[in-house]
């Protein structure tokens, strides 16, 4: 990106501003320069500060769209199992909260900062404290090592040069500023709007990151206490309901669940030793079973 915008300003030195060569403005060209180096602006590092703010406008911006359940006994029993979990990460101290939608539909999110979503349709399929707190550990360590700020990042950057190559061949660019234009907000409720609006967050991430998470998972949910293989079950749940219509919302954001049952048994065998310490069944029926 410096290099196109030392290119575009070379460019802009040397011919008029208004010069057409080959059909492309070249003071346009010289504008996308400048841009380009904006866009390098907006794709740094975040601070956990930014991380937390882009967090919580996605998360408005999500459950603008989707209601909360309306058991407030849900909510908080589901927020007292994520925070105890993610005290136990390597990211304690953010702001964490989880919520519970009401749908039918199968799945988590987590967003950047420590906010995670569940479905009420995936708690209403889960059997235990355990399995609930092995999925809420999945979605925390897509926080903990930032999964979905990379994948962010990597697509706005991609965005980015499919959008020079448009504005350029189009000659659209003009004063509106285009994509790299909106790509230099702050990563605030535009992004976030942006985000929701273009299935961002009903994308698959990479698998390799689905499959650091599940291990993560494990790690953090034994650390917890609970039975580590409460996220096995809940993914042999889940292969179960493949094909189904309320399922496929997951398995169109993550690996087949068989898959990723394949990859964490060559994981689980370091902490078997851990398959003693509790599900909690009774106590995660008496709190779902109500709000059914």
């Amino acid at each position: 990106m410096k290099r196109i915008a030392m290119i575009a300003a070379l460019l802009a030195v040397c011919i008029p501003a208004a010069a057409q060569f080959g059909g492309i403005d070249l003071g346009k060209a010289f504008d996308i320069g400048k841009k380009a180096m904006k866009a390098q602006e907006a794709t740094k590092e975040l601070s956990q500060e930014d991380e937390i703010e882009l967090g919580n406008a996605l998360t408005a911006s999500f459950l603008g769209a989707a209601p909360l359940h309306a058991d407030a006994n849900l909510q908080r029993y589901v927020n007292r199992v994520g925070r105890w979990v993610a005290l136990h990460s390597d990211r304690p101290d953010l702001p964490w909260i989880f919520s519970v939608i009401d749908t039918e539909t199968i799945n988590a999110f987590a967003m950047p900062g420590g906010s995670v979503i569940v479905s009420s349709g995936l708690l209403k399929r889960l059997a235990s404290e355990s399995e609930l707190a092995g999925v809420l550990a999945h979605e925390i360590a897509h926080v903990v090592k930032r999964h979905q700020v990379t994948a962010m990042q990597s697509s706005m950057k991609a965005d980015f040069f499919k959008s020079i190559g448009t504005e350029v061949a189009s000659d659209r660019i003009g004063g509106r500023g285009g994509v790299a234009g909106q790509m230099v907000k702050p990563f605030a409720l535009d992004m976030a709007g942006n985000l929701i609006k273009d299935g961002f967050f009903l994308r698959p991430l990479d698998r390799s990151m689905e499959y650091e998470a599940d291990q993560m998972a494990i790690v953090i949910a034994t650390r917890s206490g609970y039975n580590p293989f409460g996220l096995v079950a809940a993914l042999q749940m889940l292969a179960q309901y493949k094909g189904d219509a309320d399922a496929a919302s997951v398995f169109s954001t993550h690996p087949p669940a068989g898959e990723r049952i394949g990859e964490l048994e060559k994981f689980m065998p370091t902490v078997e030793r851990y398959a003693t310490q509790p599900e909690l069944e009774g106590r995660f029926k008496q709190v779902v079973g109500a709000a059914k």
